[in-house]
């Protein structure tokens, strides 16, 4: 395999590849034997992989550079023509649903793949790809504008992840003027990313009526796969956050107060720890890729393997700089088995968090794609997914010292108490969304204002220092998922709880709480929601009594740190 920067993205055929679906398709309806169907199967899959390659390598560079007008204009292509292939994409559905040979196909593969395709071919509907092409070229237009979004901060360019790492100076009134700086970003363009919310909403709305849905959130959770809970389960989980988390969060705001010798916690006070500063990474962008190569060499034989070769064939790109897309993640080029990491770093603790978080994605991708043949059961559905990485940055807590020096129990103290911290704001993104579809025709001064309630739940320790734009309720925007990826964020907050039982398992037993880690990733998505956490031996976090025992565990756990501080 080639380097990354060394891959030549040629545009892909579609019509070519159309055809040669529908080719396949027809010598599978008139297979004679399971293996000539399988074998059928397997060529179409790896064709498909073909271009999903080329997709994802568009994808990176248009998100490297925003500004790239050659990888923009390829993105938009293929928002605007991946969707028409909806009606043969249907028609492979059918095939495999009403294959003779499904019995033998479930056996080999699971019964997982044909189970997801039968729930989700009321989506493969062809009223829905002008919808489809329309919301990719919002969810384009929202990246622009927030790639863009730039400021002069005491003489330095900053994004608003360079103007994070201003945020948790030790010096309060440069916190506050970041602060400031960093909601006028937001203000500066709130009303073109209310435009184009707005469209937003009303496009997920009329895609859900098309197929026969009263509310978006019933077709989210059909397009995201999570069949095994409702909007009802998910409400109830909220409710356990408020009623367990939330006192316990509140409670570590407090002593962060007192820690810090302040009189009120404003929002820009959050995210410093310690009076004497947060922990840094204490080396540059390379030397921490050479440390966490280090750290994985250790970590297990299968780390090792894994990212030795994303460090041979360069699949990062980790550095913030101006036009970069917002955020971190990670993705994977399914053809190469190859993942890529890309990152925002900025010189703050974030930037191990996101390497090692993204490593996670990254690890399960890395080991999935080398055990299962099919890309559907690569990877699992998101509320899985999050378990990965967000597991790994626990895991990882040993070597803290490569990367913090002296400073590594302060690093592991913040990390796992804003790993708890968090919980609740996830939850509260997913209830101003769950809102915002029960009422699409809200204005735009009516979402501030649910947001400015929902926080008074979910975080009523939040103060903004008297800035307008956020005390109205504008912190919203700045949660690029409610744009891009709608109903995503409360999977972080179940794959937390998740992630602090294996954190738990390997800190009684470290050979089994990483074997409980590594079965759920070589298990890729070959299982339903439920039976992966069986699998790996986790209890459901809808479970009565799992969310209060993770907490415990992690609260038990933080007192450890904060012993060592």
């Amino acid at each position: 395999m080639e380097k990354f920067s060394e891959i030549k993205y040629v545009r892909p055929d579609l019509k070519k590849f159309e055809a040669f679906e529908n080719e396949c398709l027809d010598k599978m309806e008139k297979a004679s034997s399971f293996e000539e169907f399988k074998k059928v199967l397997f060529e179409l899959g790896e064709a498909d992989k073909e271009i999903g390659d080329m997709v994802q390598v568009c994808y990176i560079r248009s998100t490297m550079d925003k500004s790239d007008k050659f990888y923009e204009t390829e993105q938009n292509w293929l928002d605007e023509e991946l969707p028409k292939l909806m009606t043969v994409n249907k028609r492979y559905s059918n095939v495999l649903l009403n294959s003779p040979f499904r019995k033998e196909f479930d056996e080999e593969f699971g019964k997982i793949l044909n189970e997801t395709e039968e729930k989700k071919l009321i989506l493969k509907d062809e009223r829905l790809v002008p919808l489809i092409i329309e919301e990719n070229k919002l969810s384009q237009e929202y990246s622009s504008i927030a790639a863009k979004c730039i400021c002069n901060f005491r003489g330095e360019e900053c994004n608003f992840y360079g103007l994070l790492r201003h945020m948790q100076s030790t010096d309060r009134a440069e916190r506050k003027e970041a602060f400031e700086a960093w909601a006028g970003l937001y203000e500066g363009v709130s009303k073109k990313l209310d435009e184009v919310y707005d469209k937003l909403v009303a496009i997920r709305v009329k895609k859900a009526q098309t197929v026969g849905f009263d509310n978006y959130r019933e077709y989210e959770l059909i397009s995201s796969e999570h069949f095994d809970y409702t909007k009802a389960d998910l409400t109830n989980f909220k409710k356990q956050v408020v009623e367990i988390i939330v006192p316990e969060v509140t409670k570590l705001y407090k002593e962060q107060q007192e820690r810090l010798g302040l009189d009120k916690l404003e929002y820009y006070d959050e995210t410093l720890v310690f009076p004497e500063g947060n922990a840094k990474p204490i080396g540059n962008k390379d030397q921490m890729v050479k440390w966490a190569q280090e750290m994985y060499s250790e970590l297990s034989p299968e780390t090792k393997e894994f990212f030795d070769f994303m460090v041979k064939y360069e699949l990062f790109d980790l550095e913030t700089r101006p036009n970069k897309h917002l955020g971190g993640y990670m993705t994977l080029m399914e053809k190469r088995k190859a993942p890529f990491i890309f990152s925002n770093f900025n010189g703050t603790s974030a930037d191990v968090e996101v390497l090692t978080h993204e490593a996670g994605h990254s690890f399960e991708g890395y080991v999935s794609s080398r055990i299962h043949p099919l890309s559907a059961l690569i990877m699992s559905t998101s509320d899985i997914d999050e378990i990965h990485s967000m597991t790994m940055e626990h895991l990882t807590y040993p070597w803290m010292d490569k990367f913090f020096g002296n400073k590594a129990d302060k690093f592991r103290y913040a990390h796992l108490t804003e790993a708890l911290k968090v919980i609740p704001y996830l939850c509260a993104v997913d209830e101003f969304q769950c809102r915002v579809f029960d009422k699409p025709d809200m204005t735009a001064e009516e979402r501030y204002a649910a947001w400015h309630d929902i926080e008074k739940t979910f975080l009523p320790w939040r103060s903004y220092d008297g800035n307008e734009f956020l005390e109205k309720g504008g912190f919203w925007m700045q949660k690029q998922h409610i744009f891009l990826y709608p109903f995503y964020y409360i999977d972080y907050a179940l794959a937390q709880i998740c992630a602090f039982q294996i954190y738990g398992k390997s800190l009684k037993n470290k050979e089994e709480g990483w074997n409980s880690y590594l079965t759920l990733c070589k298990l890729g998505g070959s299982r339903g929601y439920l039976d992966l956490l069986k699998g790996a031996g986790l209890e459901s976090p809808f479970k009565d009594g799992s969310v209060k025992k993770a907490v415990e565990g992690a609260l038990k756990q933080i007192k450890v740190f904060e012993r060592s501080i």
